[in-house]
């Protein structure tokens, strides 16, 4: 039984792995394709930087 939980627990990392891979592949070609999508996503994480700050800030 201990053996099949790590068995399954392997095949999901592997799996997971695999899928990370290929949206990260995906991903970066996208970008590559179109400089403008570059620059929506900086100015989403700066945007999500703010807010994660601003949330800080409140619960000092």
């Amino acid at each position: 039984m201990q053996s099949n939980t790590m068995m399954d627990m392997a095949k999901g990392a592997a799996i997971g792995m695999a899928a990370g891979l290929a949206v990260g592949y995906i991903g970066k070609k996208t970008i590559d394709e179109n400089p403008k999508i570059k620059k929506k996503a900086n100015k989403a994480i700066h945007a999500m930087e703010s807010i994660v700050d601003t949330a800080q800030y409140m619960f000092k």
